[in-house]
């Protein structure tokens, strides 16, 4: 504006007296445990159970979330996304310390495939499909069906996974068969329950 003549310079140098950087999450680590605990009870609110995160479970994550490698790239909304994450698969609401291990896990491979530095949800359906037919997946396939994958392993049965991942329209249906929902995605990828779960131990 300056150099367009619609700002006078003499001005810019007495109001341009302080300049302020804003901190990302990784540079305040006081405010993590505080806002978790926000979006747990937020997570408990719009899921309609009660959500629990035991000592253990949380001062691992606390541990976890000042370590160097935890970026926090997108800040809270990261702090959001894992809470609410947590919540879901949680098992009856109690967050062990083995959910909040994998979910850090899962937060580093996303930060460094942000920096360019991996793709994880790639390589995890690479490692169910098959190279070649990964290829001919659609961009926006890979990311969802990874999200598939990784809670058909944490869950018991298909009737545990499909409940968690089409929770929200549980709610609106009066009769629900999430398992026989599972099986049609899976199989639209040439996939069965078996394989997607067996694949890891394989």
């Amino acid at each position: 504006m300056i150099r367009e003549g619609k700002f006078r310079q003499d001005l810019l140098a007495r109001i341009n007296l302080w300049t302020f950087r804003l901190m990302g999450l990784k540079d305040r680590p006081e405010d993590i445990e505080p806002n978790l605990m926000v979006e747990l009870e937020n997570a408990s609110r719009k899921l309609g159970k009660l959500v629990r995160m035991n000592k253990e479970a949380k001062e691992e994550f606390l541990r976890y979330a000042v370590e160097p490698e935890s970026a926090w790239t997108s800040n809270f909304r990261d702090l959001s996304g894992v809470a609410t994450r947590m919540a879901v698969l949680s098992d009856s609401g109690r967050i062990t310390t083995d959910l909040v291990e994998s979910e850090f896990r899962r937060l580093r491979d996303s930060w460094k495939e942000d920096a360019g530095d991996g793709n994880a949800d790639r390589d995890l359906v690479e490692e169910v499909l098959g190279d070649e037919a990964v290829s001919r997946l659609d961009l926006f396939d890979i990311p969802q069906l990874a999200l598939v994958i990784r809670v058909c392993r944490r869950s018991k049965t298909m009737s545990e996974a499909g409940r968690t991942l089409f929770a929200e329209s549980f709610k609106k249906r009066k009769s629900t068969n999430d398992s026989d929902r599972l099986r049609k995605y899976l199989a639209g990828f040439g996939l069965s329950w078996k394989q997607v779960t067996e694949t890891e131990a394989g």
